[in-house]
């Protein structure tokens, strides 16, 4: 995406020059961690062979890397995942009673109606990496009336679940590094550069910086790091919190349906606040195995407002939350079927996690934010919604931007400045995310008064 395309509303108001410090020449003197923080003002000339860090290796961090690679710019993606990429792209694969068990646990699917992200959704297709989902989805209502979507738009999942995607897209790259697990916890501007670090320990020094996360620790990164405008932005955020429970099951959930569809692999459930979403991972993922009659696994997802209502710290999720909330949504999935209550058949398998900053519920409505006189941007599906599509336009424009910004020399800095100013406005869709095509008509998922 081209400068033009991408100006702001208003341009940046060129800050002052840094004062030097006992670090060195370029390095900011002390900053509150305030809005009021000192900006911070590369006047070095733009490097030929820039080498960007990229703090997130969810979709849209990991394909701002790999279109900063077609661009011929080195990256490193430093990501926190112990498992593996992809962020909310994630999939557990467990071994219970001898059994395999596969979930995916947070994007249940997508569909692509930007013509960009069809033809990079039609490379995965070819490539063997996503196919089409063909099961029967809708809504269901508390009682076990199901009505089904009647909707043209392609939905699409990942063979053998979401996360092998995500590690299939840096496959093969040359100028694209991964480190990981890793929690960068401090960048410091010296001398032209940034320099990160992880509790202490150096992990480099880059031209540039992208910030492809959010939430808390995204807002404590850019607290004190010399600009206040992305942290403004990243600060404006507001973020849902969804329960997640995977659930295996020996026999056959009892799942409604009638004469003129298959039995359903998914569903939006309505009315009941301990469920939204439910799906029935064996059939999606492995048809051949669930028509064997084999054992089953599910997923359900939470409403945003029960997640906010049962929200705890989730690095350390207590033991009697987690039965609370883990009995409280089989009550639910039991009442969505329609099945008498306490007669739901009982798991072989049961684990609950917590998204503490699931998804967006407002948005600036632009395809990235960069601030060309720190050198630093961020990407996200926050930037334009809440789905693959947003995460995946957003990194590939942020990408495009910065490598526009370097192979320019670095000049008219206000032509680059973008999205440093935008308002926000309420994100529509379902609580479990925005699927373009399927659920235009979706309400918003918040009061306009919880906009920033």
């Amino acid at each position: 995406m081209d400068a033009e395309t991408l100006n702001p509303s208003r341009p940046i108001k060129r800050p002052n020059r840094r004062k030097p410090s006992s670090y060195g020449t370029s390095r900011r003197s002390a900053m509150k961690k305030s809005f009021s923080q000192e900006q911070v003002y590369f006047t070095t000339p733009v490097s030929h062979n820039p080498s960007i860090a990229i703090i997130g290796g969810g979709l849209s961090g990991l394909l701002c890397a790999a279109t900063l690679e077609e661009r011929g710019i080195r990256s490193t993606v430093f990501d926190t995942g112990i498992h593996g990429l992809g962020g909310r792209m994630a999939t557990r694969a467990v071994v219970e009673s001898q059994q395999r068990l596969v979930f995916d646990h947070a994007a249940q699917f997508f569909t692509a109606c930007d013509a960009r992200f069809q033809n990079l959704v039609n490379r995965w297709v070819s490539e063997g990496f996503v196919l089409e989902w063909k099961g029967a989805i809708g809504e269901l209502e508390a009682g076990g009336r199901f009505t089904p979507i009647q909707s043209s738009t392609t939905k699409y999942i990942g063979i053998d679940g979401m996360r092998p995607l995500a590690d299939s897209i840096h496959k093969g790259t040359n100028l694209v590094e991964i480190t990981r697990p890793c929690w960068i916890s401090k960048l410091e501007p010296c001398n032209g550069m940034w320099h990160l670090s992880e509790n202490e320990k150096n992990r480099g020094s880059f031209d540039a910086i992208v910030i492809a996360h959010n939430g808390k620790c995204a807002n404590r990164l850019l607290s004190s790091s010399g600009l206040p405008q992305l942290f403004r932005q990243m600060k404006k955020l507001e973020l849902s919190s969804i329960w997640a429970l995977l659930a295996a099951f020996e026999d056959p959930l009892p799942v409604p349906f009638d004469g003129d569809f298959n039995a359903w692999e998914g569903a939006f459930v309505k009315d009941i606040e301990s469920v939204s979403w439910m799906c029935n991972n064996t059939s999606k993922l492995f048809p051949r195995q669930s028509s064997n009659g084999a054992h089953q696994c599910w997923t359900f997802l939470s409403t945003a407002s029960y997640g906010k209502r049962n929200k705890v710290p989730q690095e350390n999720i207590p033991n009697v939350t987690a039965e609370k909330v883990k009995t409280e949504m089989l009550d639910g999935v039991g009442a969505a079927l329609g099945l008498p209550k306490g007669s739901l058949p009982e798991p072989f398998y049961t684990r609950v996690q917590l998204w503490g900053a699931a998804l967006p519920i407002n948005t600036p409505g632009v395809p990235c934010i960069f601030d060309p006189y720190g050198r630093a941007g961020i990407c996200g599906d926050w930037l334009l919604g809440s789905s693959m599509e947003a995460a995946a336009l957003s990194g590939i424009s942020l990408g495009n931007h910065m490598a526009d910004y370097f192979q320019g020399g670095g000049s008219h800095l206000e032509e680059f400045a973008v999205g440093l100013h935008e308002g926000f406005k309420a994100v529509s869709g379902y609580d479990i995310g925005h699927f373009p095509g399927l659920d235009s008509d979706k309400p918003v998922l918040c009061d306009l008064e919880c906009v920033a």
